[in-house]
């Protein structure tokens, strides 16, 4: 058919209730995620492309389609999963809702093309904006958390890893790094995946320590990178834009090039000796110092920093820790002058 007949004969009834059905979908999922980025992360410039592309599919939804509905005789009103009864957390609620935007955007952009064939054109760009915003708002989430995380735990093999990272995520901790130097790749593999759900239901981030593949095989949030590991900029290759990588630093130097390189935060450290990092010499607190000054990307203090008057001053309500290998604490500047005023 020429455009001309397109726009000019009557649509099939039909084709008008697909194109309708999948605007409402696709409007209803992303005015879901709109109120996300407007009120939980107080993103303005998120918050906006959803609301233009709410606005451009709008422009769309015409009379003709919107009185093609026939609600009390659509089948599909009567079709349910228990998955959509339930939602672990905002995680799963915005990558569900994304999902529901974009098959919607799909099916408008082949059906589209009968209707009309700017239709087609205008929503496969429209499908291609909400995978960027997609990308977009699961970056700013991960750095928004990053942010606010105070404390950050790093896992040692443990027969009850799990429990623990839980009871963990339970008091509110938001950062977690998987480190396992020992197990076999399939086993580690099916430890990061359990992780990336756990932590995942309590939307905390999960960092590999070392290795890249794992943590996009497994879906993990980052990676962090030792200096003797890949470069930053050859895992940000591989990982892509959106996830966090960390670097370990022990002077101003190694610091400098981390950020340089790209990375989103360092450990500095470590400030003590610590058995987990035997070849390594102490950093001292000057280093400490250096990065609270000079630093600028979130930094986190490595190694026998956690004591019961160190916990007192930073306002931790911590009992026994025994099973995790070590907590880095944040650049918090509460932290950072009552831990120097103690040493």
């Amino acid at each position: 058919m020429s455009e001309k007949q397109n726009r000019t004969l009557p649509a099939q009834p039909a084709l008008c209730r697909i194109l309708d059905a999948n605007l409402d979908r696709s409007r209803e999922g992303l005015r879901i995620i709109e109120e996300w980025c407007r009120f939980g992360l107080n993103s303005a410039d998120l918050a906006n492309e959803c609301k233009q592309l709410r606005q451009e599919l709008a422009r769309w939804h015409a009379p003709e389609l919107r009185s093609a509905r026939d609600t009390p005789g659509d089948p599909g009103t009567e079709l349910t999963h228990p998955q959509e009864e339930q939602r672990s957390g905002i995680q799963q609620l915005l990558q569900v809702n994304f999902s529901r935007v974009e098959e919607a955007l799909r099916v408008l952009e082949e059906y589209g093309k009968i209707y009309d064939p700017e239709m087609g054109k205008a929503f496969k760009e429209m499908r291609y904006r909400v995978y960027a915003l997609e990308s977009d708002l699961l970056a700013y989430r991960r750095y928004e958390q990053l942010l606010r995380s105070q404390l950050y735990l790093v896992t040692s093999p443990k027969d009850n890893l799990f429990a623990v990272v839980e009871a963990a995520l339970q008091g509110g901790l938001g950062l977690v790094q998987y480190r396992d130097k020992t197990a076999a790749d399939g086993a580690k593999l099916a430890k990061v995946r359990k992780l990336c759900e756990i932590c995942h239901r309590y939307g905390a981030l999960l960092i590999v320590n070392d290795r890249v593949d794992l943590a996009i095989a497994a879906g993990a949030d980052g990676v962090h990178l030792g200096q003797e590991d890949l470069p930053v900029v050859e895992a940000r290759k591989l990982l892509g834009p959106g996830k966090i990588i960390g670097r370990s630093t022990t002077n101003p130097q190694e610091m400098q090039r981390a950020v340089e390189e790209g990375a989103d935060y360092i450990g500095v450290g470590p400030v003590y000796p610590t058995p987990t990092k035997a070849n390594k010499p102490a950093a001292g607190l000057d280093y400490v110092r250096h990065a609270a000054a000079k630093s600028p990307i979130p930094w986190f203090a490595i190694g026998e920093l956690i004591s019961i008057t160190s916990m007192k001053y930073c306002g931790l309500v911590l009992k026994e820790w025994p099973w995790c290998e070590q907590l880095w604490m944040r650049n918090s500047q509460l932290w950072y002058h009552n831990f120097l005023s103690l040493n």
